[in-house]
């Protein structure tokens, strides 16, 4: 994330991010297509064995122990399973990861370019709350960035602090890129679709 901030982010507000929500509502729309499709036996969550599966089918260029180490970082709750959200992260993650790896010759590499423009998004969104570039997002970064787009109202404040409470979900006071792509799902309405889909 750091190399990435150092090349700056087209947001210009958090207004900015806000009139970007349908685009990337789509595109979240296209990863939960990828994931039923890959969650073999439609339990929920796609297992080691069913990633691994995905990753062939789509071209994505990685080793087993590669595929593990995503596996390990992105199973957020640690049951063993990858659910719709968290693999959202890891394909942000793998499309980060190969785009800026120097051994690709392409930027399409993952074999699903439609979703580059969401993935260029969310970070884009990152970077631009990032504003110290530490590669955190701090409560007083994310209250800045709130104030800056709502001068003049008395909510802005509390609407900042909740954002932020949604995002950081270890609570030791700081959001990391993983945490933030985690509650962009539920500001989109991810969340809201997975509760009607299981009524």
């Amino acid at each position: 994330m750091r190399k990435r901030e150092s090349k700056g982010t087209s947001m210009k507000s958090f207004n900015t991010i806000l009139l970007k929500f349908p685009k990337i509502d789509v595109g979240l729309r296209k990863c939960k297509a990828i994931f039923e499709q890959f969650d073999e036996d439609k339990s929920g969550s796609i297992d080691p064995k069913e990633l691994n599966h995905c990753f062939r089918k789509l071209e994505i260029d990685c080793t087993d122990e590669e595929i593990n180490d995503l596996f390990e970082e992105c199973d957020i709750n640690k049951d063993m399973g990858i659910a719709y959200k968290e693999f959202i992260v890891l394909l942000c993650l793998v499309y980060l990861l190969k785009k800026d790896s120097v051994s690709t010759h392409s930027s399409s590499q993952m074999e699903i370019p439609d979703l580059e423009a969401t993935f260029e998004t969310l970070v884009d969104s990152f970077v631009f709350l990032d504003k110290n570039k530490d590669g955190y997002v701090s409560r007083s970064e994310m209250v800045h960035a709130i104030n800056e787009s709502t001068s003049g109202e008395g909510s802005s404040g509390r609407i900042a602090m909740k954002r932020f409470e949604e995002m950081d979900w270890d609570k030791n006071g700081m959001v990391n890129f993983k945490e933030f792509l985690f509650a962009f799902t539920k500001w989109v309405g991810i969340d809201d679709e997975e509760e009607a889909t299981e009524e």
